[in-house]
């Protein structure tokens, strides 16, 4: 039978899902597709049932833990979003914090601990602000690619590039719909690759023409924010 576009984005969605059900119920650890398409379709399965959007996004947030998911799964799928069905009409349902509190967070990748019992936050080397243009709340969290952030948000792009927040790892900075958000970003640390994510980079940050790249994928994929190196939104 034909199936429109979303119809079959739905049934890929389903059939990975039920992969990823297969696999846990042998006593596999899920993997980022596998993880992200179980939580995608608890929402979607939950928008089917009549529940609304708060209701479907704590479904989604239940359905995995950090124990069910491979080694540094839950540093990349920070959030998870998809588009639902609901009563009133398709909503982007986003999912933050998919897999719940971390259950160490001052043991997260570049934390910074002091000689106290607190995690400090480093100081910003770039200051932003940010609009969120969507109609639900957007949590980004400390690790993430700022650059990759959902792209419903309106910032400078190009500022932002090899960036994330200037907050205490493990943590998160919230957007509510229609807000300014005045944020600090410092440098990614380490290696500086960054794989994953929303896949505008996908390798190091610093190579030559990483940057110009990301920057037209944003600008193609209707990024807000995103500039090309000739200045075009």
């Amino acid at each position: 039978m034909p199936l429109t576009p979303t119809e079959r984005d739905r049934l890929l969605l389903f059939t990975t899902a039920e992969l990823a059900r297969a696999r846990r119920a042998r006593g596999l650890k899920l993997n980022v597709p596998e993880a992200t398409a179980l939580i995608a379709d608890a929402v979607c399965e939950a928008a089917r049932d009549g529940l609304r959007l708060a209701e479907a996004l704590e479904r989604g947030r239940a359905v995995l833990g950090h124990d069910d998911v491979l080694p540094g799964v839950a540093d990349i799928v920070t959030e998870v979003m998809v588009e639902a069905v609901f009563e009133d009409g398709s909503r982007l349902a986003a999912v933050s914090d998919p897999f719940g509190e971390h259950p160490r967070r001052d043991a997260a990748p570049g934390a910074v601990l002091p000689a106290g019992d607190g995690v400090v936050a480093p100081e910003p080397e770039v200051t932003l602000t940010v609009r969120n243009t969507s109609a639900v709340p957007v949590s980004v969290t400390s690790h993430f690619h700022f650059f990759e952030a959902n792209p419903r948000l309106d910032f400078d792009r190009a500022a932002a590039y090899g960036m994330r927040l200037a907050v205490a790892a493990g943590s998160s900075t919230r957007f509510d719909p229609g807000a300014d958000v005045e944020v600090g970003l410092v440098p990614v640390g380490g290696d500086r690759i960054a794989l994953g994510f929303a896949g505008l980079v996908d390798g190091p940050l610093d190579a030559p023409g990483a940057r110009a790249e990301a920057l037209r994928r944003a600008a193609a994929r209707g990024y807000l924010g995103a500039r090309t190196p000739e200045g075009t939104s």
